[in-house]
């Protein structure tokens, strides 16, 4: 059935992560639990941060495309996955899965650069305190918002043309839950080198160019920290950044470890469960990351109820 003749596949079977239906069962619940936290934590934070003026800052204006970006990288995987751990019928179209693979990586490229450009703006928060609103102006924040994301859709849009370009004549099963790079490049019945080092050398460049920002911002922020005298100052230097530092680590640590490494050390098992963590945990792991350590968004989320609550009194009066 995995068999086919044509120089062209029409279709493909996503195997998914097992072929147990009662192990299928609990992944959907699982899955659909965590998206369903992603879509509220996400758009939550979105809206808490558009209805809280205190919040219009570039700090916020960042964390707000993040939120977004989770939420759209999260929603190209999910949904789908959550179907075909529903149905036995796992096919999805040629078209289908090269389009859920586009704009997959077009959010994970953008999500580094927005990682990047989030540790130079505490960069300046802290150690340019006094020329923080001149140096992060608007247009700035504008300029690395709409940056990251032509970076995004131009990497994204030469690899999927690339790919398209190979025969895909040997198999249409493949061996994952989702449309990605490396378990659709091991279909291939041509040479896929010049395709697999074009993906190793960008996702080598978006890594080194967005850590070495990372680094140099933070560094800088380490050093400074460690000049201030007071106790209470250094804590509060120290947690502003404890967020942002935490969620870098775990979406670093994660696409590292699935995609710097040739197809042919592709393991189903490891590579499966790297891949869940940065499609579908963190996507949920960050809203709660940003906000629960963070007074400044449980106080604006305090603001907005009583607005919220105020708004309607005045209604029903």
């Amino acid at each position: 059935m995995g068999r086919r003749n044509d120089t062209n596949v029409p279709d493909f079977i996503l195997l998914g992560l097992t072929e147990s239906e009662d192990i299928q069962q609990v992944l959907f619940m699982l899955f659909f639990l965590i998206y369903l936290i992603t879509v509220l934590g996400n758009a939550g934070m979105i809206l808490i941060i558009c209805l809280d003026i205190q919040l219009h800052t570039p700090m916020y204006f960042f964390l707000s495309h993040l939120s977004f970006l989770d939420l759209s990288y999260s929603t190209v995987i999910t949904p789908k996955t959550l179907e075909n751990l529903l149905i036995s019928d796992k096919y999805i179209s040629f078209t289908g899965c090269f389009t859920q693979m586009y704009f997959f990586i077009v959010f994970i490229v953008t999500e580094f650069y927005f990682l990047s450009s989030m540790a130079y703006d505490r960069y300046v928060a802290i150690c340019k305190p006094l020329h923080y609103h001149i140096v992060m102006s608007t247009r700035l924040c504008r300029t690395l918002v709409t940056g990251s994301y032509l970076i995004g859709f131009t990497e994204s849009t030469v690899i999927v043309l690339c790919m398209k370009s190979l025969h895909f004549c040997k198999s249409n099963v493949i061996y994952h839950f989702f449309c990605d790079s490396t378990p659709i490049l091991a279909l291939s019945c041509t040479d896929t080198h010049g395709t697999e080092n074009l993906i190793i050398i960008l996702t080598n460049l978006n890594i080194m160019v967005s850590l070495i920002t990372i680094f140099m911002s933070y560094g800088s922020i380490l050093s400074n920290i460690l000049k201030i005298n007071s106790t209470s100052a250094k804590r509060k230097a120290f947690s502003t950044c404890a967020s942002h530092f935490l969620g870098v680590t775990v979406f670093y640590v994660s696409i590292i470890f699935t995609y710097l490494k040739p197809k042919k050390s592709y393991s189903l098992g490891k590579d499966q469960v790297a891949s869940v963590f940065y499609t579908m945990v963190i996507p949920m792991l960050n809203p709660l990351i940003y906000s629960l350590r963070n007074k400044e968004v449980k106080n604006a989320l305090i603001r907005v109820i009583q607005k919220s609550k105020c708004s309607r009194q005045l209604k029903s009066q």
